[in-house]
């Protein structure tokens, strides 16, 4: 279609979004996959320990960050920019852990896996929330972008024992990947077992943002996209 200056529009299809110049046009985000990703990255994280297993995860989070990108709504630049620098990060941070060099280098590490998790799930809630129905996807989306956040907190976690003076857990209790997903996890939920405490007052006051983000992620997204949910009636 020709407009009245004699520029060519985009075409309009009844049911599609409209196209956005320099805006790539995702039809329905994809977050089946994720999913099944960020399970099968925990699972393996808790069953094993190494500092092969922490450089596996690197590239797994980098995988779901990218994952996250291709069904954002981002334009083609900022895309391409947003890669490039998760890239190039990623494999110093790959580098540092399999390097095994001073805890400073490791925290610091952490601390870039944790800003990587933030990314997706701030590409992750921007997506859903863009989207003008709710779809079985959409659910997909905010149980992965929940599941981030719990790793999101426990990189920080990691990162907050490796640059501080003590041990992060009271009473000495020796913390590793295993133990501070674990931490992070019932602190999301707000179980609290007790079996593990942070010493320090800054490890309590990140705890306790950890458990209202979960709360109110679980009040607001997850239980809006629940009660607006509609099965879709099968094609005639």
């Amino acid at each position: 279609m020709i407009s009245a200056g004699g520029e060519p529009e985009p075409d309009v299809v009844p049911g599609r979004p409209t196209p956005v110049p320099g805006r790539r046009l995702v039809p329905g985000a994809r977050y089946g996959l994720l999913l099944l990703l960020l399970v099968a990255t925990y699972l393996l994280s808790a069953f094993t320990t190494g500092s092969a297993v922490n450089a596996v995860q690197i590239v797994v989070f980098v995988a779901t960050l990218l994952l996250a990108l291709r069904n954002s709504l981002v334009a083609r630049w900022v895309a391409r920019l947003l890669v490039t620098v998760v890239l190039i990060g990623s494999a110093v941070a790959f580098g540092l852990v399999l390097a095994q060099p001073s805890s400073g280098a490791v925290g610091a590490a952490q601390i870039w896996t944790g800003l990587v998790l933030l990314a997706t799930v701030v590409a992750i809630v921007r997506r859903i929330l863009a989207s003008s129905s709710v779809t079985l996807q959409s659910i997909y989306g905010a149980l992965s972008a929940y599941m981030i956040i719990g790793l999101m907190f426990a990189a920080f976690y990691g990162a907050m024992d490796h640059l501080s003076a003590g041990a992060f857990f009271a009473n000495g209790q020796p913390g590793d990947a295993r133990t501070f997903q674990y931490f992070s996890f019932t602190t999301l939920t707000t179980l609290g077992y007790g079996d593990f405490t942070a010493a320090s007052n800054a490890g309590r006051a990140v705890a306790v943002m950890e458990a209202m983000a979960g709360q109110i992620f679980l009040a607001t997204l997850v239980a809006r996209l629940v009660s607006a949910f509609r099965p879709s009636e099968p094609r005639r």
